[in-house]
């Protein structure tokens, strides 16, 4: 082991560790850190050979973009970050003694590098792979539910118009701009299985055939996915349908319906919990890049993430 600089140990006696440090000491026990690592090697720029500026050890590159996720910083803010915590560079595994924070350029440098071969995507499959394999199963029910994330409505920018590939929506008497994270999230242990990224206007129930795995026996959502028979009979033919049932003007619910939305809202709710976590502990509310594709990027991953910190309990060693 290498011999820690005065930076690293400190002289603090008094220190008492923060909720970060212990949510960061979690993670770094329970994520697979060798085989994430071995998905992005084959794209990941290789040492040169002479002299030459060797590149940042791929791990260590993978935890600042976790990072990122998981407390919403930009590339510049996750440098200045590091430079600031204690907790992030011993997470990383950076010692200010002995060398520097890696700079914002090749932060922004590795995101790009994930966001060009879609390793989101690739992150996400094998994290619930490695769920499945700690015992953690898809079982026979999945809740569907779908979430805005806003984007910046203002046209005071360079080119003098939003993003065109956000659009903007009704929900209720309010209009939002930007897109729609849609998840399909196991009943049992809440965790996702099923991730489709859209523009804002696109209707929750467009996508219920993507967030479906086919072996489904009950479909719990909202009202918005009511009516849906002939794409769940197609997609998922012993599904029994328990999505909520919806009122219209001169077809009030009657007291059973009532009743039984009720009922159902019981485990309908848990898809709540799942973003709660993406949007309340990783305070994913807004997006922060322009295009549709990068920003699905960062969903999967953060859905990746999120599955993760639901299974925490299960993974922690005992």
């Amino acid at each position: 082991m290498k011999q820690q600089s005065l930076e690293a140990t400190g002289f603090e006696v008094y220190r008492k560790k923060t909720r970060k440090e212990i949510f960061l000491d979690e993670m770094n026990q329970i994520i697979p850190w060798k085989e994430l690592s071995d998905a992005i090697k084959p794209y990941y720029p290789k040492p040169p050979k002479g002299a030459g500026r060797k590149p940042v050890g791929l791990e260590r590159m993978l935890r600042i973009h976790f990072l990122q996720h998981w407390f919403e910083l930009s590339d510049p803010g996750a440098e200045e970050a590091l430079y600031d915590s204690r907790a992030m560079r011993l997470f990383v595994g950076i010692d200010l003694g002995k060398e520097p924070v890696p700079d914002e350029t090749t932060i922004c440098k590795f995101r790009h590098l994930m966001e060009r071969h879609n390793l989101g995507g690739e992150l996400f499959r094998l994290v619930n792979v490695y769920l499945e394999e700690n015992g953690l199963k898809v079982s026979r029910g999945t809740i569907v539910d779908a979430s805005i994330i806003n984007a910046p409505s203002s046209t005071k920018n360079k080119d003098k118009q939003r993003d065109p590939e956000m659009k903007q929506t009704r929900k209720g008497n309010q209009w939002y701009f930007g897109m729609k994270a849609h998840i399909g999230v196991d009943s049992k242990t809440k965790l996702i299985h099923s991730v489709v990224v859209t523009p804002a206007n696109v209707h929750d129930s467009q996508v219920l055939e993507d967030l479906l795995h086919g072996d489904e026996t009950r479909l719990w959502g909202d009202s918005a996915y009511a009516g849906l028979k002939e794409v769940l009979k197609e997609r998922a033919p012993n599904a029994k349908d328990f999505t909520q049932r919806k009122a219209y003007r001169n077809r009030p619910l009657s007291d059973q319906e009532r009743s039984s939305n009720r009922f159902k809202s019981k485990i309908r709710s848990r898809v709540e919990h799942v973003f709660g976590v993406l949007k309340g502990q990783f305070g994913y509310k807004k997006v922060r890049y322009k295009g549709l594709d990068k920003n699905a990027h960062a969903v999967f991953t953060k859905c990746a993430l999120a599955n993760i910190v639901l299974a925490k309990r299960h993974l922690q060693p005992v």
